[in-house]
Protein backbone atom coordinates (compact mmCIF):
# COMPACT_ATOMS: atom_id res chain seq x y z
CA UNK A 1 0.00 0.00 0.00
CA UNK A 2 1.40 3.89 -0.84
CA UNK A 3 2.26 5.42 2.18
CA UNK A 4 0.71 9.42 1.43
CA UNK A 5 3.61 11.98 2.64
CA UNK A 6 0.98 13.89 4.22
CA UNK A 7 -1.02 13.87 7.60
CA UNK A 8 -4.05 16.50 7.53
CA UNK A 9 -5.43 17.00 10.92
CA UNK A 10 -8.32 19.57 11.80
CA UNK A 11 -7.39 21.41 14.88
CA UNK A 12 -9.98 22.85 17.07
CA UNK A 13 -9.13 26.19 16.19
CA UNK A 14 -10.05 26.15 12.41
CA UNK A 15 -6.44 25.42 11.61
CA UNK A 16 -5.33 22.69 9.78
CA UNK A 17 -1.67 20.75 10.72
CA UNK A 18 -0.27 19.09 7.60
CA UNK A 19 3.27 17.05 8.49
CA UNK A 20 5.46 16.04 5.63
CA UNK A 21 8.45 13.47 6.06
CA UNK A 22 10.63 13.01 2.48
CA UNK A 23 12.06 13.74 -0.56
CA UNK A 24 10.79 16.56 -3.00
CA UNK A 25 10.18 14.79 -6.18
CA UNK A 26 8.96 16.19 -9.74
CA UNK A 27 7.48 12.48 -9.56
CA UNK A 28 6.22 9.96 -6.68
CA UNK A 29 9.28 6.97 -7.46
CA UNK A 30 8.68 6.16 -3.84
CA UNK A 31 6.12 5.96 -1.16
CA UNK A 32 7.01 8.88 0.62
CA UNK A 33 7.71 11.25 -2.08
CA UNK A 34 6.56 14.87 -1.77
CA UNK A 35 4.97 15.87 -4.95
CA UNK A 36 3.45 19.23 -6.34
CA UNK A 37 0.62 17.51 -7.52
CA UNK A 38 -0.70 15.65 -4.80
CA UNK A 39 0.68 18.38 -2.49
CA UNK A 40 -1.86 20.83 -4.48
CA UNK A 41 -4.80 18.51 -3.86
CA UNK A 42 -4.62 18.63 -0.14
CA UNK A 43 -3.84 22.07 0.10
CA UNK A 44 -6.54 23.02 -1.41
CA UNK A 45 -9.02 20.60 -0.35
CA UNK A 46 -9.46 22.87 2.71
CA UNK A 47 -9.48 26.79 4.05
CA UNK A 48 -8.08 28.65 7.32
CA UNK A 49 -4.49 28.34 8.46
CA UNK A 50 -1.95 25.75 8.31
CA UNK A 51 0.62 24.25 10.54
CA UNK A 52 3.32 22.84 8.33
CA UNK A 53 5.95 20.70 10.11
CA UNK A 54 9.09 20.01 7.56
CA UNK A 55 11.63 17.24 7.74
CA UNK A 56 13.18 16.86 4.46
CA UNK A 57 16.77 16.54 3.07
CA UNK A 58 15.39 18.10 -0.19
CA UNK A 59 15.76 16.86 -3.67
CA UNK A 60 14.12 18.52 -7.04
CA UNK A 61 14.71 22.32 -6.58
CA UNK A 62 11.85 22.80 -9.16
CA UNK A 63 9.12 20.95 -7.44
CA UNK A 64 10.00 22.50 -4.16
CA UNK A 65 10.11 26.07 -6.12
CA UNK A 66 5.92 24.64 -7.48
CA UNK A 67 5.44 24.21 -3.72
CA UNK A 68 6.60 27.17 -2.18
CA UNK A 69 4.58 29.20 -4.76
CA UNK A 70 1.73 27.36 -3.71
CA UNK A 71 2.28 28.34 0.01
CA UNK A 72 3.05 32.00 -0.94
CA UNK A 73 -0.06 32.11 -2.63
CA UNK A 74 -1.99 30.57 -0.29
CA UNK A 75 -4.92 32.72 1.49
CA UNK A 76 -4.08 31.41 4.99
CA UNK A 77 -1.12 32.13 7.60
CA UNK A 78 1.02 29.28 6.94
CA UNK A 79 3.51 28.61 10.14
CA UNK A 80 6.23 26.60 9.21
CA UNK A 81 7.97 24.00 12.22
CA UNK A 82 11.00 22.65 11.49
CA UNK A 83 11.19 19.64 13.77
CA UNK A 84 14.10 17.61 12.17
CA UNK A 85 15.72 18.83 8.85
CA UNK A 86 15.00 21.07 6.29
CA UNK A 87 18.03 20.60 4.08
CA UNK A 88 18.60 21.74 0.41
CA UNK A 89 15.02 22.19 -1.62
CA UNK A 90 13.70 21.52 1.84
CA UNK A 91 15.15 25.14 3.04
CA UNK A 92 13.38 26.62 0.20
CA UNK A 93 9.82 25.46 0.99
CA UNK A 94 10.73 26.34 5.03
CA UNK A 95 10.59 30.13 3.09
CA UNK A 96 7.49 30.55 2.36
CA UNK A 97 6.46 30.39 5.85
CA UNK A 98 4.88 33.38 7.24
CA UNK A 99 6.13 32.63 10.57
CA UNK A 100 9.30 29.65 10.76
CA UNK A 101 10.15 27.75 14.26
CA UNK A 102 12.92 25.29 14.65
CA UNK A 103 12.83 22.53 17.17
CA UNK A 104 16.11 23.03 19.66
CA UNK A 105 17.81 20.13 18.07
CA UNK A 106 16.73 21.02 14.16
CA UNK A 107 18.64 21.45 11.40
CA UNK A 108 18.37 24.32 8.44
CA UNK A 109 20.85 23.36 5.53
CA UNK A 110 21.80 26.13 2.21
CA UNK A 111 24.04 24.63 -0.40
CA UNK A 112 24.36 25.28 -3.72
CA UNK A 113 22.20 23.24 -6.72
CA UNK A 114 23.63 20.82 -8.37
CA UNK A 115 23.00 18.40 -11.89
CA UNK A 116 24.00 15.42 -13.89
CA UNK A 117 25.65 16.52 -17.53
CA UNK A 118 26.66 14.00 -20.49
CA UNK A 119 28.05 15.80 -23.39
CA UNK A 120 30.94 18.10 -24.88
CA UNK A 121 32.75 21.41 -23.59
CA UNK A 122 29.89 23.61 -24.73
CA UNK A 123 26.70 21.44 -22.93
CA UNK A 124 29.09 21.68 -20.28
CA UNK A 125 28.90 25.36 -20.34
CA UNK A 126 25.18 24.95 -20.76
CA UNK A 127 24.75 23.10 -17.75
CA UNK A 128 26.92 25.98 -15.66
CA UNK A 129 24.54 28.79 -16.98
CA UNK A 130 21.44 26.73 -15.78
CA UNK A 131 23.24 26.03 -12.40
CA UNK A 132 23.74 29.59 -12.00
CA UNK A 133 20.28 30.86 -12.78
CA UNK A 134 18.73 27.76 -10.52
CA UNK A 135 21.11 29.40 -7.97
CA UNK A 136 19.87 32.66 -8.39
CA UNK A 137 16.27 31.70 -7.95
CA UNK A 138 16.86 30.09 -4.73
CA UNK A 139 18.76 33.08 -3.59
CA UNK A 140 15.60 35.16 -4.17
CA UNK A 141 13.57 33.16 -1.80
CA UNK A 142 16.35 33.67 1.02
CA UNK A 143 16.39 36.97 0.70
CA UNK A 144 13.16 37.52 0.81
CA UNK A 145 13.19 36.09 4.10
CA UNK A 146 16.10 36.86 6.00
CA UNK A 147 16.68 40.23 4.24
CA UNK A 148 20.37 39.67 3.77
CA UNK A 149 22.56 40.52 0.87
CA UNK A 150 22.74 37.99 -2.23
CA UNK A 151 26.62 38.08 -1.42
CA UNK A 152 26.65 36.85 1.23
CA UNK A 153 23.73 34.01 1.04
CA UNK A 154 25.80 33.00 -2.05
CA UNK A 155 28.74 32.50 0.13
CA UNK A 156 26.61 30.75 2.65
CA UNK A 157 25.45 28.18 0.38
CA UNK A 158 28.77 28.24 -1.42
CA UNK A 159 30.21 26.56 1.67
CA UNK A 160 27.16 24.03 2.17
CA UNK A 161 26.05 25.87 5.58
CA UNK A 162 24.08 23.69 7.87
CA UNK A 163 22.41 25.70 10.96
CA UNK A 164 21.15 24.78 14.00
CA UNK A 165 18.01 26.73 15.40
CA UNK A 166 19.59 29.67 17.14
CA UNK A 167 22.07 30.59 14.23
CA UNK A 168 18.63 30.18 11.57
CA UNK A 169 17.38 32.47 13.71
CA UNK A 170 20.29 34.72 13.80
CA UNK A 171 20.48 34.86 10.17
CA UNK A 172 16.88 35.53 9.87
CA UNK A 173 15.87 31.64 8.03
CA UNK A 174 13.76 31.51 11.06
CA UNK A 175 11.68 33.61 13.77
CA UNK A 176 11.75 31.36 16.59
CA UNK A 177 12.47 28.10 18.24
CA UNK A 178 9.88 25.78 19.05
CA UNK A 179 9.32 24.76 23.18
CA UNK A 180 6.48 24.24 25.07
CA UNK A 181 5.83 27.64 25.49
CA UNK A 182 6.03 28.09 21.63
CA UNK A 183 8.96 30.60 22.89
CA UNK A 184 12.45 30.60 23.99
CA UNK A 185 13.08 31.74 27.55
CA UNK A 186 15.22 34.72 27.18
CA UNK A 187 17.28 33.69 30.61
CA UNK A 188 18.29 30.08 28.86
CA UNK A 189 21.59 30.66 27.19
CA UNK A 190 21.80 28.43 23.90
CA UNK A 191 25.21 28.24 21.94
CA UNK A 192 24.93 28.08 18.15
CA UNK A 193 26.50 27.10 15.57
CA UNK A 194 26.85 27.07 11.47
CA UNK A 195 28.71 23.91 9.87
CA UNK A 196 30.51 24.31 7.00
CA UNK A 197 31.65 21.36 5.36
CA UNK A 198 34.60 23.75 3.78
CA UNK A 199 35.68 25.39 6.12
CA UNK A 200 35.96 21.88 8.31
CA UNK A 201 37.99 20.52 5.41
CA UNK A 202 40.56 23.73 5.21
CA UNK A 203 40.86 23.43 9.26
CA UNK A 204 41.98 19.69 8.88
CA UNK A 205 44.03 20.73 5.97
CA UNK A 206 45.47 23.34 7.96
CA UNK A 207 46.83 20.80 10.52
CA UNK A 208 48.81 18.80 8.10
CA UNK A 209 52.87 19.42 8.85
CA UNK A 210 54.44 21.86 6.97
CA UNK A 211 57.38 19.82 6.65
CA UNK A 212 58.07 16.40 4.65
CA UNK A 213 56.80 13.80 6.71
CA UNK A 214 57.71 10.31 5.84
CA UNK A 215 53.98 9.56 7.66
CA UNK A 216 51.07 8.78 4.65
CA UNK A 217 48.02 11.40 4.73
CA UNK A 218 45.78 8.46 3.31
CA UNK A 219 44.04 8.30 7.25
CA UNK A 220 43.33 12.07 7.02
CA UNK A 221 42.07 11.72 3.51
CA UNK A 222 40.17 9.14 4.37
CA UNK A 223 38.48 11.26 7.56
CA UNK A 224 38.01 14.34 4.49
CA UNK A 225 36.14 12.03 2.81
CA UNK A 226 33.56 11.02 5.42
CA UNK A 227 32.62 14.67 5.74
CA UNK A 228 31.19 14.06 2.22
CA UNK A 229 29.13 11.27 2.38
Amino acid sequence: MKRPFWNWVRNEDGTRTLTIDGVIAEESWFDDDITPKIFREQLNAGTGDVVLWVNSPGGDCVAASQIYSMLMEYKGNVMVKIDGIAASAASVIAMAGTEVLMAPTALLMVHNPLTVAIGDSEEMQKAIAMLDEVKESIINAYELKTGMSRAKLAHLMDAETWMNAQKAIELGFADGMLSRDTALPEEVPINSYQFSRRAVTNSLLNKLPKTESKHPVEPLIQRLNLLKA
